[in-house]
């Protein structure tokens, strides 16, 4: 039998390893950018203007344009190809964008626009504020629906608490692999962020109740068996088919990443590192999770029995 849960230092550790990057990133954002972290214009507002130049356009030259045009220096990259440049920029009204249109084409020649939208920072900051409240409250739901369904073995809270910390585990990891983008190749966070994240904090969640039920089940089969031996078991036996459901998951996900393009590669990579994280969590965090918390101790403690198991099977 894998000893899972006897090396669940190990786990842990690998646990803040993988959480520490988006920690250390904040705060290095912080204090030279003065942002926690690399929102997109979805959420502080500005304008997200993409076109296709006649010819090769130098990302340099794109941007002193729109300097001497009056312009902060925008955000700008180039999309499929050097001729194709998407520019991020302050928030613009029409009249605005004729002049900056007549000024672009004035001093970099001929272009066509591939799209164009603006977003107020009124609305930008009330779509962040969403996002926020959306991850709590589900975080909340997720605890009070955990905690209703296991009322009937010992300590329910704690089943709805480990999952709970397994999925912000989950979005910190997400996170971190995020900011590690957004230094390598200018990733930002937007609303396909938000709704990646969302789908990782379900599925990390319906992995971890599909371990959390064979615990519950091995408690009534196994009396006798102390803490740690009778979550190792649950977790041994549900391993298969968490790798099974990962695996074949991330097999269409990595397809859509290699064949579906540019506009949704950030996407798809992003669910691709929170799905995986999210089979981690349910097997290596949340259950060792339990037994660390009714052992009071984050390290193997080989002669501990648990009271909690032999007060489980009186009451099944």
């Amino acid at each position: 039998m894998f000893r899972i849960v006897e090396r669940r230092g190990l786990y842990f550790l690998l646990s803040v390893l993988g959480i520490l990057p988006s920690l250390i990133f904040m705060g290095w954002s912080m204090s030279t950018r003065g942002v926690f972290l690399p929102l997109s214009i979805d959420y502080t507002g500005g304008t997200l203007w993409e076109i296709r130049f006649d010819q090769d356009m130098p990302l340099t030259d794109v941007r002193q344009a729109f300097v001497d045009a009056g312009y902060r220096t925008p955000t700008v990259f180039h999309v499929e190809d050097d001729r194709t440049v998407q520019i991020k920029f302050e928030a613009i009204d029409e009249q605005q964008k004729q002049a900056l249109d007549a000024t672009i084409e004035t001093s970099l020649g001929a272009f066509e626009e591939r799209s164009f939208r603006t977003i107020g920072p009124t609305i930008g900051a009330e779509v962040g504020r969403a996002a926020l409240l959306a991850v709590g409250v589900a975080s909340l739901l997720i605890l009070v629906y955990i905690w209703l369904v296991f009322r009937q073995v010992l300590h329910p809270f704690r089943y709805g608490a480990c999952a709970v910390v397994a999925l912000i585990h989950d979005v910190f990891v997400t996170l971190s692999f995020a900011c590690i983008m957004n230094l390598i190749a200018g990733w930002e966070l937007d609303a396909l962020f938000l709704t990646a994240t969302l789908t990782v904090i379900g599925y990390s969640v319906n992995d971890t109740i599909v371990v959390f039920d064979r615990i519950r089940e091995n408690f009534r089969r196994y009396r006798g068996l102390d803490m740690s031996t009778l979550v190792n078991r649950s977790i041994v036996e549900t391993f298969q088919r968490s790798l099974g459901t990962v695996i074949t998951t991330l097999l269409t996900l990595v397809a859509i990443l290699v064949l579906g393009g540019p506009t949704v590669r950030q996407f798809t990579a992003i669910l691709v590192v929170g799905i995986a994280s999210g089979m981690y969590s349910s097997i290596f965090t949340a259950s060792p999770m339990l037994v660390a918390w009714e052992e009071r101790s984050l390290l193997h403690r080989g002669d501990s029995r648990s009271t909690a198991v032999d007060g489980q099977a009186a009451a099944a």
